[in-house]
């Protein structure tokens, strides 16, 4: 049979085990967090030059019937 201190000792420790987890997962986060918004600026800039390619290469194409009319 585990005494009071004994009990309350062990809750203590797994508070703080569990209160380090928790900063841990925060830090990881946040850093995830960073590479994202990274990532997005980084698709931002790729998609305004593929739209620019993409504009300088669309050459006034004609507009005709197709053969079949």
């Amino acid at each position: 049979m585990t005494m009071p201190a004994d009990r309350l000792t062990t809750l203590e420790i797994r508070a703080a085990e569990q209160e380090n987890t928790i900063e841990e997962l925060s830090g990881q986060i946040a850093e995830q967090w960073t590479v994202i918004e990274r990532m997005q600026r980084k698709l931002d800039a790729l998609t305004d030059r593929f739209l620019a390619l993409e504009e300088q290469s669309s050459a006034d194409v004609p507009v005709t019937k197709p053969p079949h009319y």
